[in-house]
Order: C-alpha cells, then structure tokens, then sequence
C-alpha cells in the first residue's frame, strides 16, 4: 500500500484517477473489519500485477483500527477519519455516504469490497452501488431473521446482500440463507472465514517469539476466564444481569477473570459500578490485537457476545459462552464449541461452573474442528476475485 491520502469529501480531485489496471477498493472502518480483511489485502496482493488494490479506512473506530493495522503492516491509501465522539449512526451514516462518494467517483473502481456488517459495510456497499461499481460481500449470508437481534447489524448484512455481485460465506449455512434469499448460485462461494486465518497468523508469530503477548501478570494456578460483552441489545438491566453473574463466577477462589472492557459509558458504567472492586476480576481498556488473541489462547473459556470471537475460539479449542439469546453463528453451538446462556445471572454462573469443574469437558471440546475455516479463506476469496475481474468487462 502507498501512504495515506486524504479522501475527505475536499480532498480528492475533480477528475477521475487514471489507471491501465483493474482497480479494487477495499472498504473497512472498525477493527473487527480490518482483522478480517487484513488477510484478503495480503492475498490480493499476490495477484496479477495487472490488478491494483487500494484501501480506505474510514476510521468508523479510530485507535483499535490503527492498532491492527500496524500488525499485518497494511497501510491505508485513503483515511476518511470518520469518527467523532459521541456519534450517532444517523450522524456515522451521513458522513459515511459524504466521503465515499467522491472517492468512487475519482477512482471509478472495477471492484469494491466491503465485510461483514457494520455501517462501514452498509454504506461502502450504497456508494458502490449508487457508482454501479460490482461489489464483493466478504462474510456473506449470517442470519439471525430479527432486525432488532443484533441491531443494526441485521440490517446492515441483509441491505448489502442486495447489492452485492459476489457473495463469499464462510460456511454452508450461511450459503444456504443466500440461496433462500434468491442469490444467484453462481455468485456464492462457500470460503470459510477470514478471521480464523488472521487468528492463525497472529498465534504462530506469538508461539515464535515475533509477537508479545500480554503484559498483565497472570496467576497460572487459576483458571483464566476471559469476558467481552458489549453489544447495543443487550444495555440496561440484561447488561446488568451480564456483570452480577461474573461477580459470582468471581467468588470461586480458583478463577481469575479479564474484561477488556468496552469503552461506550453504557458498558463502562455499569461494568465500574459492578465490578471495579472485586477481588479475581481484572478490567482493562480494550486490548490491541495481539495482546488480544494472547488472552485468548490461554483462557480456560471464553464468555462474550461477540461474533468474531465465537469464529476464532474454536481454533484455539476454547469453549465458548455465549451472551445472547440469538446468533447468526449456529454452527459454533451445532459442532458444540459454543453454549448460547443469554443475560440469565443463573444460568451464565451455572454454565460456567459447569465447565469450570469439568477439565474433561473442556479437553473434549478443544477436540472439535472450527467449523468456520481451515485458515485459507482469504486464498480462495483473491482467486475468485481475480477470475471475475480477468473474465468480466466490469469497467
């Protein structure tokens, strides 16, 4: 990647950017993003030399993005440097639409690609659509069917499978809501998930020494529970339930528990109010990546209501909880990696007792092949890639 320019609304020029090559643009603004897409930057990389791929990040998060593209040393083309404190996805969505659509118009790209499900990915895919520019939906086809369960983020998949030219899902399942949908066969590609083969990445550099882990002492007597919980849904009183069952789960004397805790005052006021004070309990402020994945991989298990996490325990063969009444991930809680417990205090303290004095249960389960990807998504998804631009007059 060539150094950032700015890609403000001002800030690019009044006529398109030339190029002899087939253009692609690559769209992310959050971490979770960029760890996925990542890997696909560098896969692309190794394409033709008669295709050219940029990248915008439209910094929807401004330091944990930073922070993850350091470590797999991609460096943006365009940064929108979107975020403002306090924002609001009406707000977030209006500048979005604004800065991406003189960029599309100056660099008139062959193809855009957009992952996941955030308000990045709704409106890269709207500003690609709106330019008639092709677009590539990396983790396509998840599904819970209530625009509410997770919101907005249900919509925001749904809208881009509309627009999308190519849909690559990471497993059958989520191929098969594509097809229920009215997808065109052709147009979907079953390619695992791209976040198991940066999760992979990161954990053989950490295992060589490359790569420090965590700095926080950690007492190796005690089983390590490692906590993320942050979602719009589930704030108020279900919130609450969430930190008094980790309260408990804390008064077993052979625990220690770490929250890298969000750092939206819905989750870091209630999360302080709970549990600033408990002994077993350590709160940090969000992790970098690596960091990251080094708790992970040393955590007896895992409880979270994020989606990425319930694709990359897995393959770290690390049981999952999950903090939430409904997922678009069935196949975690299909193999028997991941349990959903929701906002129940009992059931999430009985869940995790269960598990905790079970080491055979939890061997069992490290046993179970990640249903989400064998590490090679990003691989196939630059073939298709290239296929597509060499045998279709996109321009």
């Amino acid at each position: 990647m060539t150094s950032p320019r700015d890609a403000s609304p001002t800030g690019t020029s009044k006529s398109p950017i030339p190029s002899s090559k087939k253009r692609i643009l690559v769209i992310f603004g959050t971490r979770p993003e960029a760890i996925k897409l990542c890997p696909v930057i560098e896969a692309l990389g190794t394409l033709s030399p008669a295709i050219e791929t940029l990248v915008c990040a439209t910094a929807q998060h401004r330091e944990m993005l930073d922070q993850v593209l350091d470590v797999f040393r991609i460096r943006p083309d365009f940064d929108l440097n979107i975020m403002l404190d306090g924002q609001t996805l009406p707000g977030l969505t209006s500048r979005l639409l604004a800065a991406l659509e003189p960029l599309f118009r100056d660099l008139r790209p062959d193809l855009a690609i957009v992952q996941g499900d955030t308000t990045t990915t709704l409106c890269g895919a709207l500003s690609a659509f709106y330019a008639r520019t092709p677009i590539a939906h990396v983790e396509a086809g998840l599904r819970t069917g209530d625009l509410n369960a997770p919101f907005p983020e249900e919509l925001n998949r749904t809208a881009t499978t509309r627009m999308a030219t190519l849909h690559f899902a990471p497993t059958q399942s989520a191929a098969e809501n594509l097809l229920r949908e009215g997808v065109t066969p052709e147009r979907v590609e079953v390619t695992g998930n791209t976040g198991v083969d940066a999760l992979l990445q990161i954990r053989d550099r950490l295992e060589s020494g490359e790569l420090t882990g965590l700095p926080e002492r950690l007492d190796g007597r005690k089983h390590l529970v490692a906590v993320t919980a942050h979602r719009r849904e589930s704030f108020g009183d279900a919130f609450r339930n969430v930190c008094l069952a980790i309260g408990d789960i804390a008064a077993r004397p052979d625990v220690q528990i770490v929250w890298p805790v969000h750092p939206n005052p819905n989750v870091q006021d209630i999360v302080n109010a709970t549990l600033r004070d408990r002994n077993n309990v350590i709160l940090t402020d969000p992790m970098p990546y690596v960091p990251f994945v080094d708790l992970l991989r040393r955590a007896t298990l895992i409880l979270t209501d994020s989606g990425g996490i319930q694709e990359e325990a897995p393959s770290l063969g690390k049981p999952v909880l999950v903090l939430r009444d409904k997922t678009e991930r069935p196949e975690a809680s299909a193999a028997g990696t991941a349990k959903l417990v929701g906002s129940d205090r009992a059931r999430i303290v009985q869940e995790c007792n269960r598990l905790l004095d079970n080491s055979s249960e939890v061997a069992r389960i490290a046993k179970i092949q990640n249903p989400y990807g064998d590490g090679r998504a990003s691989e196939r998804i630059a073939r298709s890639i290239s296929a597509f631009l060499i045998h279709h007059n996109v321009r």
